[in-house]
């Protein structure tokens, strides 16, 4: 429910939705993009976490994740040509029950 809340929350601010749940390297350890969102000449990877609070949420997200994110954001960058010439973004969607919402844009960086 937290990442279909933060889908929605995303179209709502001019965003395209190019993928849920995006696997790369099944058993590479390359791990899962929860979306992929595209706006204008941006594409952004997005990381939703849903615990009790917003500062728990934020410390959810782990070194190990991010490194795994940027891998498959590569892969997925590899794969589709057209995409090559946007600018790249990693943000975080932090969700405190029941609706408490809060879009973190440029959560971390990576040089490209």
């Amino acid at each position: 429910m937290a990442e279909f809340m933060a889908r929605m929350y995303m179209r709502c601010h001019g965003y395209h939705i190019l993928e849920k749940n995006y696997i790369t390297g099944k058993g590479t350890n390359a791990g899962e993009i929860d979306f992929i969102a595209k706006r204008k000449h941006t594409v952004v990877f997005v990381e939703v976490k849903k615990r009790k609070t917003l500062e728990t949420a934020a410390y959810a997200i782990s070194e190990l994740q991010k490194q795994r994110i940027l891998r498959g954001a590569s892969a997925y960058l590899s794969h589709n040509d057209n995409l090559q010439k946007y600018n790249v973004r990693f943000d975080a969607i932090l969700i405190e029950p029941p609706f408490h919402l809060q879009h973190i844009k440029n959560a971390w960086r990576i040089e490209r």
